[in-house]
């Protein structure tokens, strides 16, 4: 795989988990198979280093733990789901094909999936931010009722203290063990390992910054000019000089559900805002309630201007993680075009639109060639590693 020529970053930390690596860790338990791929040694042609939190430095047996945490069954109420459960290892660390996921007694919530893979360069997280760090995230899921659906996180602090795999990486990691071990160091190791799932080195990578002419097609190449041109698209999906995270890491209404509840948008925001001020739980609102879960942002900050308002997801793997926006409710990447190319309205006899909707989403008069090559472009946007993830 191509890698920059960099001197040394944080990512010099990471390390590669072979199944020899945690038999000399003494964690052959774990096997082969309980690892994924994407445990980086440095970052990928077009993507930056990997920030990594002072506090909370790589290790090799700190990403092995948060592996086998991440993809623990016990950790819900059932011992049906795990993280990796809606974020799949051979889904592009999605739930594709689902439009939202299915929890702890064949709960299903309000939001699609996003993919874990480049979440270490995100700066908030879930589709309205109201998390600020890949280790405060991690801690949600769990008590969420409609997905783990845990009471409390006691019991997840039981089996870590009592699990002699976890009792001896607590031990090896965090100088821990028994009571000593919290939900701190729980999240930690899942941040730590959810920090090796990077992507890069795309069709797109190497043509772009590796200079390879024949990389990706011509019709992907009159695609990147509508994407950075009449499309508009890299507004909001940043493309760099010299790498690409496909997201500005901001929140923008782009006419998506809530353009269907607009008549609604006073009284619900108004019932939300007193439903906040009596102490409602946002993270379990905005996953149980449809209707709540539309308010986006707004259900974050209590800022008027972000109703409606989601998260700019990254466009790496998109052609495998589909279906698409906060709500899954778009299905393929031509509907997702013809949604922005429509200037944000719904459709509908009248097309439907919102108040709140991001002032740069307009119509975009796209004829069907372009259309066309701008999917081919976001084509090129899969690395490697989730080549035919879509199709698994």
């Amino acid at each position: 795989m191509a890698v920059r020529k960099r001197a040394a970053t944080a990512v010099a930390a990471m390390f590669s988990l072979s199944f020899l690596d945690l038999a000399g860790l003494g964690l052959a338990g774990l096997g082969a198979a309980g690892l994924s791929a994407g445990v980086a040694v440095a970052e990928p042609l077009g993507l930056p280093p990997i920030p990594i939190p002072a506090d909370n430095p790589q290790t090799a047996e700190k990403i092995a733990l948060g592996n086998r945490l991440f993809h623990d069954l016990r950790f819900s109420s059932d011992g049906t789901v795990a993280c990796a459960t809606c974020h799949k290892d051979d889904r592009a660390f999605t739930d594709s094909p689902r439009r939202t996921s299915e929890g702890v007694g064949a709960k299903t919530g309000t939001r699609n999936a996003p993919t874990v893979i480049d979440a270490a360069y995100f700066t908030s997280f879930f589709w309205d931010g109201r998390s600020a760090s890949l280790e405060d995230q991690s801690q949600h899921p769990f008590l969420n009722p409609v997905e783990m659906g845990l009471p409390t996180h006691e019991p997840i602090l039981v089996i870590a203290r009592s699990d002699p795999f976890y009792v001896e990486l607590f031990k090896k990691v965090f100088g821990k063990s028994g009571d000593g071990v919290t939900m701190d160091e729980v999240k930690k190791a899942i941040a730590a390992y959810e920090r090796t799932l990077v992507s890069g080195d795309s069709p797109f990578d190497r043509w772009r910054f590796g200079h390879e002419e024949n990389a990706i097609s011509e019709a992907a190449k009159r695609g990147f000019e509508v994407f950075v041109g009449q499309g508009r698209c890299v507004s909001c999906h940043v493309i760099e000089q010299d790498q690409a995270l496909f997201t500005d890491n901001r929140f923008h209404n782009i006419g998506v559900g809530v353009n269907r509840m607009q008549s609604a948008i006073p009284r619900l925001s108004a019932e939300f805002l007193n439903a906040k001020s009596k102490g409602v739980d946002v993270d379990k609102a905005v996953l149980t309630d449809p209707m709540t879960s539309e308010l986006g942002r707004f259900a974050v900050t209590d800022q008027f201007d972000v109703i409606g308002a989601f998260k700019t997801p990254t466009l790496r793997n998109v052609a495998v993680t589909a279906p698409y926006m906060h709500d899954g409710s778009l299905k393929t990447l031509k509907d997702v075009v013809e949604h922005y190319d429509n200037g944000g309205r719904s459709k509908g006899d009248p097309p439907q639109v919102n108040d709140y909707l991001s002032g740069g989403i307009r119509p975009l008069n796209l004829s069907k060639q372009q259309q066309d090559d701008l999917v081919a472009f976001l084509e090129t946007l899969t690395s490697p590693a989730y080549v035919g993830a879509a199709t698994k």
